[in-house]
């Protein structure tokens, strides 16, 4: 009887206990965002967790692809507190998607910033994998007056295979393809599948590209056979048959099959297998059906290129 009244006494001040901040995470993590951005925006800047609501409101702005507020919100949070490498992490991420849609000479002006931002994150929290693969990309797209180096881009990526075999295989990988060596990138896919068979789909992505399709169909198939609930690879069966033009009708199943499905947060989007039926169907020689496919893949996703090329040429 004790016991339960301890708990009964105690679990409103565990309630309560909680911060401003924890509670707008908690919101944020739920899609409330409006809930999250409302505890937020009140905390005072010589609050203790002013640079975690910053940079909180830097996340909703950025999920909300208003990208100049969240630059601001992102530099506040690292100019309050210099000591997290989440924050630094997601400042580059936002600066880096700014550049892509910036004339030349903004793209000068942030691509040390963002450099810098990685490079922070990273010697905060070595153990952060996504700054590092942002910082692979860096190396990989920039020119070498800037810092640009397909060597420092190996160097990164190898640096992940102690934290992560199968990411550190897949970014090599992904170098060697760059670099046109395709054996070498062939070998570092076999690598990260025999680390983590959960990357199957990347092999399969690589045949696709080399357009290998009887390897790729291979390889999803397999994957099917064996884990038969794992819808992503269903999807991905569908994706390679849309692409290669080949075994439309199997393609076919497997994306109406993944569309009466609800995805997970990081699997494909209903946008994206809609839009993949649709380049199935176009190649089938349905253009009308194709047209309202890629029609309904852009009301789920107005920004699917392909989904807006595809339109123009079922149109």
């Amino acid at each position: 009887m004790r016991n339960i009244l301890l708990l009964i006494l105690t679990f409103p001040l565990f309630i309560f206990a909680q911060s401003p901040v924890e509670r707008a995470k908690k919101f944020y993590e739920e899609r409330k965002t409006a809930d999250a951005r409302k505890i937020l925006s009140v905390i005072d800047d010589d609050d203790k967790e002013y640079a975690e609501a910053q940079y909180y409101l830097g996340r909703i702005s950025f999920d909300e692809k208003k990208y100049d507020d969240a630059q601001d919100f992102f530099e506040e949070a690292v100019d309050t507190n210099d000591k997290v490498a989440d924050y630094y992490n997601w400042l580059g991420n936002t600066y880096g998607t700014i550049a892509q849609d910036a004339n030349m000479i903004k793209q000068g002006m942030l691509a040390p910033k963002m450099k810098t931002a990685w490079e922070k994150a990273i010697a905060l929290n070595p153990s952060l994998i996504d700054a590092r693969t942002s910082l692979i990309q860096y190396y990989l797209q920039a020119p070498g007056f800037m810092g640009g180096s397909i060597e420092k881009a190996k160097e990164t990526a190898k640096g992940i295979i102690p934290l992560n075999a199968a990411q550190g295989h897949l970014q090599l990988g992904n170098i060697y393809v760059k670099e046109k060596k395709i054996p070498e990138a062939e070998k570092e896919f076999l690598e990260m599948v025999k680390a983590d068979p959960a990357f199957i789909s990347g092999l399969a992505n690589f045949y696709l590209n080399q357009k290998q399709y009887d390897k790729a169909f291979a390889i999803c198939e397999d994957a099917i056979k064996k884990n038969p609930e794992t819808m992503a690879y269903v999807y991905q069966l569908g994706r390679a048959c849309a692409i290669s033009g080949q075994r439309l009708e199997r393609g076919e199943e497997c994306l109406k099959r993944y569309l009466a499905y609800t995805p997970k947060s990081n699997e494909p989007s209903h946008a994206g297998a809609t839009m993949r039926l649709a380049q199935l169907i176009e190649k089938k020689g349905n253009k009308a059906e194709a047209k309202k496919l890629f029609q309904e893949a852009l009301k789920l996703d107005p920004g699917l290129k392909e989904a807006q090329e595809g339109l123009k040429r079922t149109s």
